[in-house]
């Protein structure tokens, strides 16, 4: 890759962290921070370490305070390991929450509707974080000691996180009541799966499996029309014991379409199985 080239992919990735970045700092200062919602991580910290306070320190300033401590705790543990995305994420969110509390004070939750809100509050971070982590960034935070934790000891990552989550949502009860610790249990669960599910659909992709006797117009259509790769294996029928051709292929879902309705118009006769693949390395895909 050229220097042009990395330049204009260093500021494609850039830009989506900024654009994850803000749905995150959307969806944490419009609709979690107000609701007292702590479903977790750093920001969640941040909104009970206020409160137990007396509101002295705000939500905004403590999210700073803390991803600092921990980009600091970071660079003197990990060095250069500690990516420059992660980084920019966590200062980039830090910060829009501190220009955001000054310029859009917020006093009481937007509407009177919790659930709707914790949707937001949910729903928001998720797909912004759900980028992020597409493109090897993050918000910092709680990734910084999912680093630490990975580099000196052998604890599995996924659960000793969870855990921190778990705790720090329980302390909502305590600090502020049943109602807003029962929203952010439920906010909790809905996060744990909605961030893999947004992945997914990211990545999401078509494997074709197509049985037919003639691979050639399929192939040539693939390759000048749709602008991919295939690949091709010799089979045979167990009832008719007739040759086969397999042609292997992954499509995006836009270019599926074509694919399916040129085999079903130039081999009706073949057998298409088509697959939903969102784990894909390789040319043309994921490097």
């Amino acid at each position: 890759m050229n220097k042009k080239n990395k330049i204009i992919t260093l500021l494609k990735e850039y830009s989506l962290i900024t654009f994850g970045i803000m749905l995150v700092v959307i969806g944490v200062y419009f609709f979690k921070f107000p609701n007292h919602f702590s479903i977790g991580g750093v920001t969640g910290l941040a909104i009970i370490l206020s409160r137990l306070s007396g509101g002295s320190i705000s939500s905004g300033t403590l999210v700073l305070i803390v991803n600092t401590i921990l980009l600091i705790i970071g660079y003197l543990f990990l060095g250069r390991k500690f990516g420059n995305k992660t980084v920019y994420g966590s200062l980039l969110l830090s910060f829009s929450l501190q220009i955001l509390e000054v310029l859009v004070p917020m006093k009481q939750p937007l509407t009177n509707q919790p659930f709707l809100e914790l949707a937001f509050a949910v729903l928001l971070p998720a797909v912004g974080a759900a980028i992020l982590f597409n493109i090897g960034g993050s918000t910092g935070g709680t990734d910084v000691i999912a680093m630490l934790l990975r580099k000196y000891t052998s604890l599995n990552i996924g659960n000793s996180l969870l855990v921190t989550d778990l705790a720090l949502t329980l302390l909502t009860f305590p600090v502020f009541g049943i109602e807003t610790g029962l929203f952010s249990i439920l906010g909790l669960f809905m996060k744990s799966t909605l961030v893999d599910t947004v992945i997914e659909n990211l990545n999401l992709n078509k494997y074709f499996t197509i049985i037919c006797e003639n691979p050639k117009p399929i192939c040539d259509f693939i390759i000048h029309e749709m602008h991919r790769s295939a690949t091709i294996a010799d089979a045979t029928g167990a009832f008719t014991e007739s040759d086969r051709k397999i042609i292997f292929t992954v499509m995006n879902r836009h270019q599926a379409v074509y694919l399916k309705k040129f085999v079903k118009t130039k081999e009706p006769n073949a057998f298409v199985l088509i697959t939903n693949t969102s784990e894909i390395v390789g040319r043309g895909f994921r490097e």
